[in-house]
């Protein structure tokens, strides 16, 4: 089994679940890390066992003992880092959104591809086992054609989350509701659902100081026919668990947070859980557990060693960034938009 040398570049408190993720896998090991302060590489070298750390990237990615890049970062950040990451040869972890445009996202992707390297974007939520049974429901035709999906993220974030770092709740390197919390929903509904066709979406800046939306909604078309609905908010005090509903012609199932609160599949026991004490990060981002990380990492490590696509593409993570610009550009021109990829 091929050792895998890890670098994290990025380390803020994102960065920590990474470094769980890593360490707690046989075969990866963390060299080392990166970030723009000095002091701050210096502390999370310390922290994660003396691997080497420099406050230039660059030297990160020039260290022959890393195959792989975790990317940390500012979401703003995303697309120029993982350039770099991509034309050193390393095969790239990036943190969503995997680009803060799709046509930024899809130049990763092509990259990627032209270079023989894997690109994957974190979407850890994909390895509950509550999300997978339904994924597996619904490819196994259990709830028949799907007919309507419903998506919500109804989270709450205080004006201090938004103080807390200059970038938070900017345009160009934070993104609003939608794309900073909403696109795990939103992945999800990608995922089980199956591409978009068209959207027509609303955004607005409701309770909060900043310059991205708070709250966002959209209704969607799939390419299967299907109808849908999409809502992300940081205004929902105290902040709810995110849902995502499935109807279909011979059944419907409904998740929330963690957990399956609806199961009405004809012929299928709803199977069952162990309760979970995990939090859904909706009112605290920094309450979710690292272990659907882990997951993510070990499949993704699985897939390399057998040469097979990573979970969670960089086209996957190209068509949840693309969806949420065309919602973007519909709300400041009041159209449907139609949407092209399908990856």
């Amino acid at each position: 089994m091929k050792q895998w040398g890890f670098g994290i570049i990025g380390c803020g408190s994102i960065a920590s679940f990474h470094r769980t993720a890593i360490q707690s896998i046989g075969n990866a090991r963390l060299i080392g890390v990166a970030s723009r302060s000095d002091a701050r590489a210096k502390a999370f070298a310390l922290e994660s066992g003396h691997c080497e750390c420099w406050s230039d990237y660059r030297q990160l990615l020039e260290h022959p003992g890393i195959d792989m890049v975790c990317v940390t970062t500012e979401s703003g950040s995303h697309f120029e880092i993982g350039l770099q990451v991509l034309l050193a040869g390393k095969h790239a972890i990036i943190e969503k959104p995997l680009a803060m445009k799709a046509a930024e996202a899809r130049q990763l992707t092509e990259l990627a591809a032209n270079r023989g390297l894997s690109l994957s974007v974190i979407s850890q939520r994909r390895f509950e086992p509550q999300v997978a049974v339904v994924k597996q429901a619904v490819d196994d035709g259990k709830l028949g054609r799907l007919l309507y999906i419903e998506a919500g993220t109804p989270y709450y974030r205080t004006q201090e989350y938004y103080d807390h770092s200059e970038w938070r709740g900017t345009l160009a390197m934070d993104g609003g509701a939608l794309m900073n919390q909403g696109i795990h929903q939103i992945d999800l509904m990608l995922w089980i659902a199956g591409p978009a066709s068209s959207v027509y979406g609303q955004v607005a800046t409701l309770s909060h100081r900043m310059e991205a939306e708070d709250t966002g909604t959209a209704i969607v078309k799939f390419v299967s026919g299907a109808l849908g609905t999409i809502m992300a908010s940081t205004v929902m005090k105290p902040g709810f668990p995110p849902f995502l509903h499935l109807y279909g012609e011979k059944g419907s199932v409904k998740l929330q947070g963690s957990s399956i609160v609806q199961w009405s599949v004809e012929g299928e026991p709803e199977p069952y859980f162990e309760s979970s004490s995990a939090s859904d990060g909706s009112s605290n981002p920094l309450q979710i557990s690292p272990m659907y990380h882990k997951m993510q990492f070990e499949a993704l490590l699985q897939t390399l060693d057998r040469g097979m696509d990573p979970p969670v593409s960089g086209g996957e993570g190209a068509l949840a960034v693309e969806l949420i610009e065309a919602i973007y550009t519909s709300s400041a021109s009041g159209r449907e938009i139609t949407l092209l990829s399908t990856y």
